[in-house]
This record gives C-alpha cells, structure tokens and sequence, in this order.
C-alpha cells in the first residue's frame, strides 16, 4: 500500500484544512505510518495549544503506529473498524465526511487523522487540561453555603450542575452560537417540571441570536430579553452553582456558556433579585427579617436623596423646627445651593465606586477609604457641601450595596438620578409623578411571559407574604414556587 497514490477525497480534505489554517503558526500537520512499516500511510493535524501533547502521543499516536496490534491486518477499513472499536485509547471519536466537519472539531481541541485510502476522517478528543482551578466565588459572598464557583469551562460548569441535581430528567441542551467564535451554550433544565412554555421560548430565542461572537453574558442577555433597551435586569446571573440549581429546582431555565464563569437564569422577576441562596439557610424569622431589611433599603436607597432635594427646596415646612434650624446653620457658608451639593456628591460617590471597583483589589480599597475621608471630611470642613448632604448620600449609597444582585443595583443608582432632577424641577410632585412612572414601567415589563412585579402585581396576599418573607422548612412546599413559574403541578 506505501506506493498506491492518494485518493481523490484524502488530497481534497488535506488540501482544504492547510488552506484554511494557512498563515496560521499553531496550526500542525505530520505525516503519520498507521499500522506500522509503511502500512497505512496517514496525515495526523490539529491545534497545538488547544490539545494536550501527552493524550496525543500516548492515546492516540502511540496505538495508531503500533506494527504488533495489525500485524496481520492489511485492509483498510478493517484497520479504520479496529481503530473506531477501542484499539486506539479515546473516549470520544468521531467520522467526519467532509473537511468543514473536521475543522469545528479541530477548534474544539480535537485532533484528525486522514488516511491515504479511506474517504472520511477521524477525530479524536485531545483536548488540553489547562484550567483554571474550581475557586471560591468572588463577587457573590457566601456565609453558609458550597465554596465553588462556575469556571470558563463548560464541561466542567455542568458537571458542578450534575453534582447537585442527580435528576434523571435533567436536560442541558446545546447549541452553537456566534458566526465568528462558534461557542457552545447550554440551556439546563428540568423535564415534566419546568414549565415547556419558557423552555420552548429561551430554545427559540437562543436560536434567533444572530452575532459575531459570543463573548460576554450582555451578547445573550440582550438578545432574549423581552425588553433589551429596560434599565431593570430580567435575567438573573450568577457564578454560584448552589444559587444556579436552586433556581432550577424552582422552575427556571438555566444557560451556561463556554468561556464565561457566570450562569443566566430565566425568567428573573423583581423580588429574585432581593433573594440569596443563605435564605435556606438561616432560620425563618431572621431571613423574613433581612428580606424586609432589603426591601427597606431599597425605597432609601432611590427616594432619599430626591426626598431631601424636594422638602429642603421646595416644602421646608415638612421638616421639624429643630431639624429645620440645624440644616440652615450648617448651610450659612455654603456657597452652592441644595440641588448642586447633592448631585456634586452622587457624583462623587459614584466615582468614588468606580474608581475601586477599576483598581486592583488593595489599591481599589485604599482609594475607596482615603476618597471617602478627603471627599466627606475635606469637603465638610472647606464648606463646599453641608453634613446633612453627606449623610443622605450615604445613607443611600450605604442602602444601595444591600442588594444582591449587582445590575439591579446599577438600575437603581441611574433611576436615583433621575428621581433627584425630578426633585430638583418639581418637588414632591416631580418626585410623585417619576415614581409613578417607574412602578408603571416595572408592570407593563414581563420576561418570558412571566409579569415582572409578580407576586407583587395581580397576585394574592399569601404569594405576596411569600415573597417578603420565608416559611419554616416543614411547612414550605416547593411546588408552589415552581407553580409561581407557570410549572406543571404533579
């Protein structure tokens, strides 16, 4: 066989996988003698960097030239059979029938083999082990609860998934998005539980994504929002896997994506942004405590500012005599008015934010503490803005970091600015009518037909009960929450 001349569909696929890959330095390509002395002339390639070295030579390689295992073979697609039967060490091996086949697998860290005499190839999965380790979360805090996190892997995401939810029924779907980076994306839900009304919709919209590249959890977000152009989030991220599957035992519909450390949730309505996986953890009267806590904090965080700004403006006579008698003494040297100090010092505050979330950690937090002192104490003492300011602005910044969920927590820092302008212009009334507005705006919003404010908007007192607070373990029923969803009862 060493003299048989190449077959038609070998020199094609060769031809087009070095025409694809031209210019390219990593790319690699050996001839090979499969089945040894010359037996069954060959070409190996794949992407070095995107394959482990080791697996290659030792699973692959290795059994593929050794002359003993054929000594006596000496047809070529009883070697091919041989090979696809377990003779060559590889958990997954793949036929391909044409030369575009073999490159997505090439860039999925697979490696191919082209024989002279056969039309088709094989690829094996040789795909490198270099990782980052499974680390504690950064960015979710976690009092008592799995010290994991979701990394950029995505096998390894979904078998974090696997681990908590031995569930027959749980399905992870894939598809391939974007034109340009081919990424692998995961829909995981529950079968029979999750309501087929949701999955049917995010399978549907993941479908319609129509991008480049898929490289950052906005590239999926708003593609399959209901409405994109909305401040609020309608979809829930988070790096936790325990936070993950718990909101799919709830009914929701999970999607994960290869290179990025951060599950999606759909559908994300209002009061699960107010919620943290330690709510099952702690007692009932605590968490029922801290979730009116966070509910608290919310109105502070967005109404006082612009509350100050309307009765230091325009209705001083809300204000106490005492209280009243304080604010116009500490705002004798003062030189700019009310609705300048307080949108000088949000101002600041959110540079002040920026500027140690953009730092590196110790730097970040050295910043964040000196800014604060020379922003407040400095500021105070030169008589550009008067305590009082100061304290309300950081009341509501203080407020604002109670939230668990950091893109609603942007979405209330943008609508407190647009409270305070309101104030600024109309008072109490301006402050009224924007407040309106927004409460309108969260109603008319659902996210996968599910409506945003539910249970706070057309429900009844006990779901809404539900949402403020937790019940006791024995008397809680985990398929009302799935029925919240719109879920099948069973």
């Amino acid at each position: 066989m060493e003299g048989e001349r190449m077959c038609a569909f070998a020199e094609k696929a060769i031809n087009e996988i070095k025409k694809t890959f031209e210019n390219c330095y990593d790319f690699q390509i050996r001839a090979l003698n499969a089945g040894g002395k010359g037996k069954f002339p060959a070409h190996i390639f794949f992407i070095d960097g995107l394959v482990s070295g080791v697996d290659l030579s030792e699973n692959v390689i290795r059994p593929m030239t050794d002359w003993t295992r054929f000594e006596r073979v000496d047809d070529i697609r009883e070697f091919v059979r041989m090979i696809t039967g377990g003779v060559v060490y590889n958990h997954t091996v793949r036929m391909r029938m044409n030369a575009d086949e073999a490159i997505d697998d090439l860039l999925s860290g697979f490696c191919g083999v082209i024989f002279d005499q056969y039309p088709a190839i094989l690829t094996f999965e040789t795909r490198s082990a270099d990782k980052r380790g499974i680390d504690q979360p950064k960015e979710e805090k976690v009092e008592k609860g799995a010290k994991d996190t979701f990394i950029e892997i995505l096998k390894t995401n979904t078998m974090l998934i696997r681990r908590r939810i031995k569930d027959k029924n749980l399905k992870i779907e894939q598809v391939v998005l974007g034109e340009k980076t081919n990424t692998a994306v995961a829909m995981v839900y529950i079968d029979g539980y999750t309501n087929p009304e949701i999955v049917s919709k995010v399978r549907e919209r993941l479908g319609n994504i129509k991008s480049e590249g898929i490289l950052s959890t906005s590239d999926i977000e708003e593609n399959i929002a209901d409405a994109p152009k909305s401040v609020f989030p309608q979809l829930l991220t988070t790096e936790r896997p325990d936070k993950f599957c718990l909101n799919i035992i709830e009914g929701r519909v999970g999607i994960i994506t290869d290179g990025l450390p951060v599950g999606i949730l759909a559908p994300g309505t209002f009061s699960q942004f107010f919620k943290v996986p330690e709510d099952k953890a702690h007692h009932y009267v605590i968490v029922t405590l801290l979730t009116m806590l966070r509910y608290a904090a919310l109105l502070m965080s967005l109404l006082l500012p612009a509350f100050y700004v309307a009765i230091a403006m325009y209705h001083q006579e809300m204000i106490p005599t005492k209280l009243l008698q304080s604010i116009i003494d500490s705002k004798q040297s003062v030189p700019f008015p009310t609705a300048i100090e307080v949108i000088l010092m949000l101002l600041s505050f959110e540079l002040l934010q920026e500027a140690g979330l953009r730092l590196p950690n110790p730097v970040g937090e050295t910043v964040s503490i000196i800014g604060a002192l020379i922003v407040g104490q400095s500021a105070v003492e030169a008589q550009i803005v008067s305590p009082v300011v100061i304290i309300v602005v950081a009341f509501a910044g203080i407020a604002g970091y109670t939230m668990p969920n950091q893109d609603m927590s942007a979405a209330l820092r943008i609508c407190r600015f647009i409270l305070v302008i309101a104030a600024i212009l109309a008072g109490m009334f301006g402050l009224a009518i924007v407040s309106c507005l927004i409460i309108y705006h969260l109603c008319t919003l659902s996210t996968f037909g599910v409506p945003y404010m539910d249970p706070f908007a057309g429900s009844d007192a006990r779901n809404i009960i539900k949402a403020l607070s937790r019940e006791p373990v024995m008397e809680r029923q985990e398929k009302d929450e799935t029925l919240f969803f719109g879920g099948d009862e069973k």
